[in-house]
């Protein structure tokens, strides 16, 4: 097992994941039920981050997940997951879904998603985790972008933090 701290690129943390829709995985449309969706990108991004740090990781912010196109039962679902940047104990892992019609071949990306993780030593504290680095244009592209996402995402901890202790205040 790899423990030391060196430069890792984003392709050693890639999963790749297809599952089929299948009925019980659909909403009252006949789509893929967004909470199901949701379940499978934040397995294969814990899959992502765990293999970047070689150590257990807890999800830290699912920041975003876009839902761009339905998903139907006539379609597999690729997840597509990499580490994308790191902080000093942190890890922004980019999940990339495609929808494949199994009939046709037409393929198409249907959601994406950004999760922060962070890396746990083995009595569950922050652990440095290694830097990454980009080396296909798409993830050179995600690498570059991560920083204005980062200060994005301290805003909106920020914001969440004192919406807490507001709500707070009159239910407890």
């Amino acid at each position: 097992m790899t423990t030391e701290l060196t430069k890792r690129p984003c392709s050693d943390s890639r999963v790749i994941q297809t599952n089929r829709v299948l009925p019980l995985d659909t909403n009252n449309l006949d789509t893929l039920f967004g909470g199901k969706l949701m379940s499978s990108i934040d397995i294969v991004a814990s899959i992502s981050a765990a293999k970047h740090c070689r150590s257990e990781c807890v999800t830290a912010s699912m920041d975003s997940v876009d839902f761009l196109k339905p998903i139907r039962q006539t379609e597999a679902v690729h997840l597509e997951s990499f580490v994308t940047y790191t902080g000093s104990s942190s890890m922004e892992v980019f999940v990339k879904v495609i929808a494949e019609h199994l009939i046709t071949g037409e393929s198409k990306v249907a959601a994406t998603s950004f999760i922060t993780f962070v890396s746990l030593d083995e009595n569950g504290k922050p652990k440095k985790v290694p830097a990454v680095y980009p080396e296909t244009e798409e993830e050179k592209y995600l690498f570059h972008s991560a920083e204005d996402r980062m200060k994005v995402r301290k805003n909106r901890r920020k914001l969440s933090t004192y919406l807490a202790e507001q709500i707070e205040k009159y239910h407890f």
